[in-house]
């Protein structure tokens, strides 16, 4: 399922990363790697506020429909 469909506090496992090859190149600077952790922080309107590799990212509800959980 997407990341969009996480709640927030949920940690999950990253599963796959989709899209284009600059969409994923972009996600994977990012940290968001299949393999990789990701707790969703909040979440308003589709927008998220992500933790992941150590890290608070935000991105809008396109990219996280891109990440596979």
């Amino acid at each position: 399922m997407p990341l969009t469909m996480a709640k927030a506090g949920e940690t999950n496992l990253i599963r796959k990363v989709g899209g284009k090859e600059e969409v994923r190149r972009f996600l994977e600077n990012l940290g968001f790697v299949a393999g990789g952790m990701v707790t969703v922080v909040s979440e308003i309107g589709g927008n998220m506020i992500v933790n992941v590799k150590e890290s608070r990212v935000a991105i809008n509800k396109d990219m996280a429909n891109k990440i596979m959980i």
